[in-house]
């Protein structure tokens, strides 16, 4: 980066030399070839399929692109990949060392890490006709019946609430007969029918596909609920304080509102190298320091950023933590998540948990039982007279 900057420099002082000396510009060329034979790839099978996004979304490169179609590209963005991105990549059973020894759902991700064309099977296309001010996003599995009940009688309640319209929608993938669930589609179907508020897509709905559940979620908001005015995406195990949230985006000015996005942000963060921990990512996958971010329980955010965050999305590299992800792409568009204390996605001190007054001043707490929800809700539209 420190190169193509010194090179950039040096061409902006040429043109600025030329035209106080009354010289004629005329089109400077990059040196393409020679430049980008310097490059040094990472050993890390990510990281050197982001090297090569940057590449291709180089805005100076991509311009000389278009403006040379003789040009050759570097050796080292010549691949085996298939030309279909939805077909497996095997490149990488041979690229990543330690393939054979990761986790099983690992290696599918891996394998399928560069499609994002899936079927969507059930679809809301007129969710958000009335646009809402308020879109709460819930990422649920399909056995989570109980869970997406309890929200929707209580903080995900969608129609008028103080005086704002919210919608509710639950993003669902598919289930395998090899992760050994019950067939519960008719029910699921059912469901969709009775409340219409289910997203779900024909993709294998895993922890490590959290990160696909993410852009294909972005990509339905771009094209059906461009017009919301905030999101709230969140899992389907957190209790929302909703009227606290309405509250404080009010209050926003429009220059903070169009780049909104605020929870509990974690920095300075790297990948867990122990195999048994569920966050682990081996350096032969990736090597580096996350972004900053927040954490995946719940977080806030603007549709205008919505919007920017799908479109940046293509130029990053699916990852299989989808609030790390989701940091990268802000990281892309030049944005930092703003922390925010009401957020508790590592949830509260025990002693305060059933403390009916300690909710009203937060905005989301993680995790409780449909049954906690329910009554946490209570404790908010009926407060004690004494909360202050």
């Amino acid at each position: 980066m420190m190169m193509m900057l010194n090179i950039f420099i040096c061409i902006l002082v040429g043109i600025s030399w030329n035209l106080r000396n009354g010289k004629s510009v005329q089109k400077i060329h990059i040196p393409f070839k020679r430049f980008w034979c310097q490059r040094v790839l990472s050993k890390s099978f990510w990281n050197r399929e982001q090297q090569r996004l940057d590449f291709i979304y180089n805005p100076i490169i991509s311009s000389e692109l278009s403006g040379d179609p003789g040009i050759k590209l570097p050796d080292w963005l010549n691949d085996t990949r298939p030309l279909d991105p939805c077909e497996p990549d095997h490149r990488v059973t041979t690229q990543i060392v330690d393939y054979n020894s990761l986790p099983e759902r690992f290696q599918d991700f891996l394998l399928h890490m560069r499609c994002r064309n899936y079927t969507m099977l059930i679809n809301q296309p007129n969710l958000c006709d009335d646009q809402p001010f308020l879109l709460l996003a819930v990422k649920s599995l399909i056995p989570h019946f109980d869970r997406r009940q309890a929200i929707r009688e209580s903080w995900g309640r969608a129609g008028v609430l103080a005086n704002r319209t919210v919608v509710t929608v639950f993003l669902l993938g598919n289930t395998f007969s090899g992760d050994h669930f019950p067939d519960l589609l008719q029910m699921v179907g059912h469901e969709a029918v009775l409340h219409q508020d289910l997203l779900q897509w024909d993709y294998r709905d895993t922890f490590f596909n959290l990160t696909l559940k993410e852009v294909l979620f972005l990509e339905w908001f771009s094209k059906h609920c461009p017009q919301a005015q905030y999101v709230l995406k969140g899992d389907d195990d957190v209790f929302v304080n909703t009227l606290r949230i309405i509250d404080y985006l009010e209050g926003l000015s429009e220059v903070k509102a169009r780049d909104l996005f605020m929870g509990d942000v974690i920095s300075n963060a790297a990948p867990h190298r122990d195999p048994k921990l569920k966050y682990f990512i081996p350096e032969s996958v990736f090597v580096g320091q996350y972004p900053a971010y927040a954490g995946g329980g719940g977080y806030l955010y603007s549709g205008d950023l919505a919007l920017r965050l799908y479109y940046i999305s293509h130029q990053v590299v699916l990852y299989p933590i989808d609030d790390v992800y989701t940091g990268m792409c802000l990281k892309k568009l030049g944005l930092t998540p703003e922390k925010h204390t009401g957020f508790k996605t590592f949830d509260i001190e025990e002693k305060y948990r059933h403390s009916s007054c300690i909710y009203r001043n937060l905005m989301l707490v993680h995790s409780r039982t449909p049954q906690d929800i329910l009554k946490i809700w209570q404790w908010i539209v009926h407060p004690e007279p004494d909360c202050q």
